[in-house]
């Protein structure tokens, strides 16, 4: 088999996000897309150069069909993505009123990725990646998912591979009690980890930005990396504390999935061994730029087009120690 640098798993979902600004009862026509956070990290990884390997559970129906054709299409590796008859594949629609009032409808409750076990796991790809990124979504959607997902930390770390958490938090998905216990118990075993500042506060209980990563690192080597929005990204390990600018953005078109693009540009640093500074610079790029985009993949850039747009060079603060 040959060797990927990163494997990801979850659910993704078909997507249908009209092209007007309108409520949802006024819409008739619904351009028929894919939303999923862990695809679109992998789809992010394969257009900056890397190799990606992404894994969920389909249902076997048209969409289950049209999601990993157009996933597979994108050159990530779905080897070992499964089909079955139990349930059908989630859909979710995007309602957009403005550049800044998006509500989402989930209709994912019981779909076929809640059904992931754990032995579903191809065990070889994850001991041969580099790389596995876990995103929180997936262990709220079901109890088995969860056992999935500490079951492929589990492989990681029995072959050294470095795991990525993003948490990633999904509140309609279950409860802030739950969540802080499940994302702390995946943040114990991860060697990085990408909070948003809401996410960060939830898990430590801690209100500014360097206390809270401070809180993530404890005694540990981790690295944190705590995404700020507009204002770029903290990043704090026992090596180096400094914040990185975020890049302008002209208009937001839509704000799903700056997020995950965030996460490629981690991951692609830290493949491509460069300085963390200039890691976290390129996440914060590809953020900005997906942003300008509609839809989860759409925006997502080639390595050539971020380092055209980084050219105008942020400026960068080193925090007092």
């Amino acid at each position: 088999m040959k060797k990927i640098d990163v494997f990801t798993f979850g659910e993704t979902m078909v997507l249908f996000q009209p092209e007007q600004m309108l409520p949802l009862e006024y819409i008739h026509q619904f351009p028929k897309k894919i939303g999923g956070a862990e695809s679109n990290v992998a789809i992010g990884l394969t257009r900056l150069g890397h190799s990606a390997s992404w894994y969920s559970k389909l249902g076997n129906d048209p969409f289950g069909r049209f999601i990993l054709n157009s996933i597979r299409g994108e050159g990530v590796d779905t080897s070992s993505c499964q089909f079955t008859d139990q349930a059908p594949t989630g859909l979710i629609f995007k309602e957009q009123l403005s550049s800044s009032d998006m509500n989402v409808y989930y209709y994912r409750k019981g779909s076929s990725a809640s059904l992931m076990e754990p032995e579903d796991l191809d065990e070889k790809i994850i001991a041969q990646a580099k790389i596995i990124h876990i995103s929180g979504i997936t262990p709220a959607l079901s109890e088995s998912c969860r056992r999935t997902v500490m079951r492929s930390i589990e492989i990681a770390k029995q072959n050294g591979t470095i795991v990525i958490f993003d948490p990633n938090m999904r509140m309609k998905l279950w409860s802030e009690e739950r969540a802080k216990k499940i994302f702390n118990e995946i943040a114990e075993h991860a060697d990085i980890i990408l909070p948003g500042l809401d996410e960060g506060q939830l898990m430590t209980g801690k209100k500014e930005v360097e206390a809270v990563a401070e809180a993530l690192l404890g005694k540990s080597n981790k690295t944190i990396i705590i995404k700020l929005g507009s204002q770029g990204a903290y990043l704090h390990s026992n090596a180096e504390k400094l914040y990185v600018d975020g890049f302008p953005v002209e208009k937001i078109v839509d704000p799903v999935g700056a997020g995950d693009g965030f996460a490629a540009g981690i991951i692609s640093g830290i493949l491509r061994q460069e300085p963390m500074k200039q890691v976290v610079r390129r996440a914060n790029a590809i953020g900005a730029m997906v942003v300008g985009v509609s839809g989860d993949i759409e925006g997502l850039p080639y390595f050539e087009a971020v380092e055209k747009f980084m050219k105008p060079a942020g400026i960068d603060r080193d925090v007092k120690r």
